[in-house]
C-alpha cells in the first residue's frame, strides 16, 4: 500500500523531530540514522527515501533552524542591543538548538568547507543589512559589518555556552539570567548604541 501524502509529511517531520535531539546529542559525526529511524517511529529504508545521506539531514535540519532563530530574534541594525537580547533569551530557552549549531561549527573540514553552507548564506545576508544600515547612517562606519555580527553573536550567546554556571534553583536562575541579559544588553549598548529615528 503507497503511503498518503499525509502520513508521508508526518514521518518526514517525525525524521527531522528525532534528527534534531540527535544531532544536538552526538553531533554530525557521532548521530546514527538507526537511532533517528527509531526515534521517530520508521525504518533506516524509509529514512533514505527522504535524505540521501545523514550529512544531508543535517544540512535540512540546521537551514530550518536558521530560519527559526532568524524569524524569533529579527536583525535590527539600527537597535544591535535588542537583537543581543533575543538572541540571548531563543538559545537559552532552547539549548539543543545552540548545541545543534555548535556541533556544525565543530565538524568543519581544515578548508572551511562544511555540511552547514546554510550559515555561510545567513551570515552574508546579515552582513549587508549591516553594510546598507552603515551607507544610510544608522550604524557606525568604523566598524567592518562582519566584526559587528561576529561580537554581537559571541557578546549575546555567551550565557548559553556556560549552563555550568547557572544557579540550580529555578528562583534564583530566572533572576540571575534576568541580570545577565541586562549585561548582555549593556554591553552591546556600549558598542553599538540603538539609533533613534
Amino acid at each position: 500500500m503507497t503511503p498518503t501524502r499525509s502520513s508521508a509529511d508526518s514521518a518526514r517531520e517525525r525524521i527531522l523531530a528525532a534528527a534534531l535531539a540527535e544531532f544536538s546529542r552526538h553531533g554530525i559525526a557521532g548521530a546514527r540514522v538507526d537511532r533517528i529511524a527509531k526515534a521517530a517511529r520508521t525504518s533506516k529504508e524509509r529514512f533514505y527515501a527522504y535524505f540521501d545521506s545523514k550529512e544531508e539531514l543535517y544540512r535540512h535540519v540546521s537551514a530550518k533552524e536558521l530560519a527559526a532563530v532568524a524569524e524569533a530574534t529579527r536583525l535590527d541594525p539600527a537597535d544591535l542591543p535588542a537583537y543581543a537580547g533575543r538572541i540571548h533569551d531563543y538559545f537559552l530557552d532552547h539549548p539543543e538548538h545552540f548545541r545543534l549549531m555548535r556541533w556544525g561549527q565543530l565538524e568543519l573540514d581544515a578548508n572551511g568547507h562544511g555540511a552547514d553552507d546554510a550559515v555561510r548564506q545567513s551570515v552574508a545576508g546579515k552582513v549587508e543589512q549591516l553594510r546598507r544600515a552603515q551607507e544610510t547612517g544608522r550604524l557606525d562606519t568604523a566598524w567592518e559589518p562582519i566584526d559587528i555580527l561576529v561580537f554581537v553573536n559571541q557578546i549575546a550567546m555567551a550565557w548559553a555556552s556556560q549552563p555550568d554556571l547557572l544557579p540550580p534553583d529555578p528562583d534564583e536562575r530566572a533572576e540571575f539570567l534576568a541580570a545577565r541579559r541586562a549585561a548582555v544588553v549593556s554591553a552591546v549598548a556600549g558598542l553599538f548604541p540603538a539609533h533613534a529615528g
